[in-house]
């Protein structure tokens, strides 16, 4: 478990992006069950990588023209359950991993980006990935 002043300012970058905070299995479950529409989900960490460019990469896709309907972000290692119940809404197909980002529509993930396909990559790459499955998977303009 990671010291909490120390997590924090990672959570406010978060949510100042836009992204909705699920701290609970409860506040998951009233978010992902029987979800309508598009949305993304950041397995969030204190990993260099998640500093680096996880979060950078979202900030970048999320200014793009088509985005999700909703975004959320967990935090691996300090809200344990609701991580893991999140984890649980991506499948058996999809191994935990964080960072980690999932792009859900309907219920169903459509696109995962694991620790592997953001490590020692750049901001640009991670985000054109992300883009890229909002164009393919979200019909929401802004």
């Amino acid at each position: 478990m990671y010291d909490p002043t120390l997590v924090q300012p990672m959570r406010d970058e978060t949510v100042a992006m836009g992204l909705e905070e699920l701290t609970t299995i409860a506040e998951v479950d009233a978010v992902l069950a029987n979800h309508s529409g598009t949305a993304l989900v950041l397995v969030n960490s204190v990993c260099g990588c998640a500093a680096g460019t996880a979060r950078p990469a979202l900030k970048h896709a999320l200014s793009h023209g088509v985005t999700p309907d909703r975004v959320y972000s967990v935090f691996a290692g300090m809200d344990t359950e609701a991580t893991q119940r999140a984890r649980s809404y991506f499948g058996e197909d999809f191994q935990p991993s964080s960072p980690s980002m999932a792009l859900l529509h309907d219920g169903g993930v459509v696109m995962m980006l694991h620790r592997h396909m953001i490590e020692g990559r750049s901001v640009e790459d991670i985000s054109a990935d992300l883009t890229a499955a909002f164009d393919k998977h979200c019909g929401t303009t802004v």
